[in-house]
Parts: C-alpha cells; structure tokens; sequence
C-alpha cells in the first residue's frame, strides 16, 4: 500500500525552520490552521510527484532510478521532520480535536526517521533505496550457468515434493540477505536517533505509538487476542506435523518438535496451503470438494487482465465506482522480460484529485493470485471512499485497517460466489460446500497459519530496535522467536553471517509487520458483523458479501472515514465493539477444531521453544 503525503521538497529546511522562527511566542489556534492549511496545499501540489518518482523506482530498477528514489527520500525524510517539529509547536495550544489529530497524525508519521541532519538523511535514504534493489533485482547463483531470482525459487518451493531440492532452494534464496545486515543495523542506528530527536523512546516506541492507546496498552491487546487464538493454531501445527512426517518420514519432519521450514510449501512458512493435499484427504473419493481454482483459470482461458476485471465487479457488486480508464494504462499487470522490478505485490494512490490509483503486480494465472488480487483492489476501493478527505487523513483507520479490507474480500471467494460468477457450476458448488472441513482447512492454512509470523516479525524487530539483540545474534533471535511463536525451525544450523530476516521482503522494505496481525483479526470481525447484519443463516465460512446492497453500504460508510476518528471507533461503526477480538476467527473455524481434536487425540502436540 503507497500513499505519499509530502511537503514541498523544493522549498528548503532553512526556509521552514525560518518561518517556523519567526512565530510569535503566544501561538494560537490560527497559527495551527494557517500551518495545516500549508502542509495541505504542499502534499496536493508535489505530492504526486514524489509518488512518481517512488513508482518508477519500484518499475525501472536501475542505477538512476534509485538514485532518485533516495533523492527524493533524503529531502522527504527532513522536511517531514521539520514539519513534525513544527507540530510539536503546538503541544500547547488549544485546539479542536480535528486539528489535534492532525497535528499528531503528522507528528508520529514516520517509519524510519533520521535525525534532522542533511548528511544522516541521505545516509538512510540511500541505504533504504539499496536495499529496497537489493531485494528486487535479488538473485543466487549455484553456477554460471545455474542461477535463480525469487520467482525461480518460489516455484520449486511451492510445487516441489523433493526434500533435497526444497532445501537448496530455501538456502539458496536466504543468501541475498547476508549482504544487507551491516547496512540494516546502520539505518537502525539512525533511526533510533531519529526517533529520540522526535521525543520517542527509540523505533520501538515510535512504531506502537501510533494506535491511539499507550504503546504497552497496545502490545498488551495484542498479546491477549494471541492467546485466543493459539489452541487453533496449535491444534492445526499437531495436524500438519503428523501427516508431513508420515509423508516424508521421520528423519525428516519428526513426530514431535518443530516443523523445517522447508517443507511448508511457503519460501517464509508463512502460509501452508500449498500443502494442502498432504495433510488432508477428503472423506469420500468421488467428493469434488477440491476446487482446483488454477486449472479453472487456465481450462476457462482467463488471462491476468481477466483476473483484475473480476475482482473489480466484485467490488462494484457492493455499491463502488468502476474503476479509472488510468487505473487499466497505468498499473503493472505483467512482469516486463526487459527489466528488473519489484514483483512484490501493491496497491498505489498516486494522486487521489484525478483518481490516479493503480496496482503493482507480477500476475500469475493461479489461485492464490486470484486471491491476491481481490486483496489489492481492497486496498484501491478503500482509497476511493476516503478520497475527499483531508490528505492528512487519507489512510485508513489504523495501518490493519487497510489490510484487513482486501483480506475481508478474500472470504467471500466461496463456492456460492465463485458459481455466481460462473467459475464453477451449481453441482460443483454443492459439492464443494457438502465437505466443509476441506474448505476450512485450505483456507485455515492461510489465515490462521500465518497469524503468529505477522505478530513475529515486530517483535524480532522491536528487539533488535531497542538493543536487546545484539548484532551477532541478528539470526539465531530470529529463528528462536520463529519456534516459539510459530513451531518452526531452519532445516539445518545456519552461517554465522547469515541474515535470513533480509529474505522476506518487510525487512530490508522497511514495512511494520504488525499490520498484517491486527488485519487477520479484523477480517474475521469484520465478516462476521456484516454477514449477521445481512441476516445470513448458515456457517460463516459460506457466507459471502459479493452483490449484496446493505453489507457494501455499511463497508463504505466505515471506510470513508479514513484516518480521521480513532481505529476504535472506525471498528464500531461497522462492529458495534470497539475491542478486537480473535473470537469471530474461532467462530469461523469451530467445525475445523472439533475435528482437528479428534485427529490429534492419540498424538503428541505442541514443541519446545
């Protein structure tokens, strides 16, 4: 998800520290709005083109693509400092609680700050954009003549059945990280500086601040909301365990412990469902249950355009505007053969005034990107309900907001939905929905798989961002946090100059993962709540929002609200609570349990870490 909210970078800090000089000591209310008022007018005037440069960065992965990107992102980093100092200002002044939010909306905005220091802002701008190509243009070579790029190693990942061939494959790809850690713990330095002159703690501080709750009020909701959900995702690991060894054998994936993560299905572990048909068979044989999506988009001819066009009538169902004649000339539908870009899947605001909205993706004709696709238009319909906001208020309601919209539609691609769109047929539907227990667990080995690696990886972080890890042990506090959170372990001991953390794409990209753990709450609150509000009689796990009229009005009006109220009363609007929850997730998957605690009656569950 991009969205740039910039100041001017032609104007210069000393023209704003100037201004911001020449205030008298007694500031006022006035002086507040005058100050918003500009920063309005500077993000809607130049805005879109640091955006720009941003997008070319990301599709024309070169030399001076990059040496723009960080350009732009060093004169970013201190004029939005200056502006957040310039917030501060007004600490005590009193305010509406509309321009209170604001000015502290623009105060905490920041991911990786630098101090306010030209030399140290281009430091970690230039060291944000290396790593940023590093991870893209990432590739690892066996041999001369025997090399692979992510896409590469993803395909022997997810297909492969051959333990010797999936663990050089999952080493192979991990060794791109071993050249980022020195520049990675370098732009942690600066930007635990950057944090402190913001009048934060450190990075840690600064990243869970941003919740409209105290910091370690918010760590604590998250914490509890896991502990809700762990039986599940325990039960489903003892599943997964026991059917992977019996495939594969002990000496490979043991009875007891820890699962190796190469055998996942998954380059991070963080989604299983490429293994599905390893760790479940149907009941009866001759149930199609099995909705082989992949086959269906290549027997149907779908293309990747096809693809997008489905997923934007969807929306359109609910009650959304189609989509922009720039959305279809501008996105990046297909990897380019002629250059290096960031496949990386994401969704653009490049300029809300003219609708420039567009989506970054290397499409691939399977179920997964299918999925995939309706999350990212999640995001880009989200843009379009809040676009007449304020800019400083076009985000959503916090940052899980907006992923817990596109994860939402991902629900909704049930068996019913996918008939009324003539993907299946009607028997193929009853079929598929008379094994409730195969569709929950291909859908379980996602969304409640990759729970305890979106809560992880912040974690990690906040470690490794205060100190408490020490650079040596960058690696080894990442595979003990991975085992004890998520009960998986490398395949085998890793180099002492390993950075396996620098694999996945949020580290060296800089995007806060807790995001993702608050959205894989959300979306089950979420579909939960409109599904009884449609008066939806069955189990949740086939209900669907697709054309219905109430649930796409409901979604709207809690979208429009952007970043402008408190995420809690965002979740209430559409909830009627104001308290996440991990029930609605275990009310989903309840028949799953039942049965998974059945399988798992005569085995050895959990793992030591």
């Amino acid at each position: 998800m991009y969205k740039f909210l910039l100041s001017t970078i032609f104007l210069s800090i000393l023209v704003l520290a100037s201004c911001s000089s020449e205030q008298p000591n007694a500031l006022t209310e006035s002086d507040v709005e005058k100050f918003l008022q500009r920063v309005e007018l500077e993000d809607k005037t130049l805005g879109p083109i640091v955006s720009s440069a941003y997008w070319i960065g990301a599709n024309f992965i070169t030399y001076d693509s990059q040496k723009v990107v960080a350009d732009y992102g060093k004169r970013y980093q201190l004029l939005a400092l200056e502006r957040a100092r310039q917030a501060s200002s007004f600490d005590g002044v009193e305010v509406s609680a509309e321009n209170r939010r604001k000015l502290n909306l623009i105060k905490s905005s920041f991911v990786m700050p630098s101090p306010l220091n030209d030399e140290l802002a281009g430091e970690i701008s230039a060291i944000s954009a290396e790593l940023d190509a590093m991870y893209g243009t990432g590739e690892h070579c066996f041999a001369d003549d025997d090399c692979y790029d992510l896409e590469a190693f993803e395909t022997i990942i997810d297909n492969s059945r051959d333990p010797a061939e999936l663990l050089k494959a999952w080493e192979g790809w991990r060794n791109i990280g071993k050249p980022m850690k020195d520049m990675y713990l370098r732009m942690v330095e600066i930007g635990n500086q950057g944090a402190n002159d913001l009048g934060y703690d450190g990075l840690t501080d600064l990243w869970f601040s941003q919740y409209d709750m105290p910091a370690e009020e918010f760590l604590d909701e998250t914490d509890r909301v896991w502990d809700e959900l762990k039986p599940l995702y325990d039960a489903l690991h003892c599943h997964v365990r026991d059917e992977l060894s019996n495939y594969y054998g002990e000496e490979i994936v043991a009875k007891t412990g820890s699962l190796p993560a190469h055998v996942l299905g998954n380059m991070w572990g963080q989604s299983w469902s490429n293994i599905y048909d390893l760790v479940y068979t149907p009941e009866s044989s001759s149930s199609s249950s099995d909705i082989n999506l992949t086959n269906i988009l290549i027997e149907k001819d779908i293309d990747e355009i096809e693809m997008v066009k489905i997923a934007e009538n969807f929306f359109i169902s609910l009650g959304f505007e189609p989509l922009s004649d720039t959305f279809w000339e501008r996105s990046l539908f297909i990897k380019p053969q002629d250059r290096n870009v960031v496949c990386h899947a994401s969704a653009w605001d490049l300029n809300s005034d003219v609708n420039d909205l567009r989506i970054k993706m290397c499409i691939e004709r399977n179920a997964e990107d299918f999925s995939v696709i309706h999350h990212e238009l999640g995001h880009i319909f989200y843009y379009q309900a809040y676009s007449d906001l304020p800019d400083i208020f076009q985000s959503g309601a916090n940052d899980g907001f907006h992923e817990a919209v596109g994860d939402l539609l991902t629900l909704s691609i049930t068996p019913n939905y996918l008939q009324k769109i003539d993907m299946v047929s009607e028997e193929q539907a009853k079929q598929a929905n008379s094994d409730p227990i195969s569709l929950l667990m291909q859908q379980a080995l996602d969304g409640v798989v990759s729970v305890p690696w979106t809560l992880m990886l912040d974690k990690w972080r906040a470690k490794v961002f205060t100190g408490e890890t020490s650079p040596e042990e960058l690696n080894n506090s990442w595979w003990e946090l991975r085992k004890f959170y998520q009960g998986i372990e490398a395949p085998r001991d890793r180099d002492s100059d390993a950075f396996d953390p620098g694999a996945k794409y949020h580290i060296p990209g800089n995007t806060p993962y807790t995001r993702y753990y608050l959205a894989k709450i959300l979306q089950y609150q979420f579909h939960e709540s409109l599904c009884n509000q449609m008066g939806f009689e069955g189990p949740l796990h086939e209900c669907s929002i697709y054309d219905n009229e109430l649930a796409g009005e409901k979604l709207r009006a809690m979208l429009a609200l952007g970043q402008s109220q408190e995420w809690q009363t965002a979740l209430e609007a559409l909830t009627g609570t104001r308290e996440l929850s991990g029930k609605s997730m275990l009310n989903y998957y309840q028949p799953l349990k039942d049965w998974l605690d059945i399988q798992n009656a005569e085995r050895t569950c959990g793992w030591e870490g």
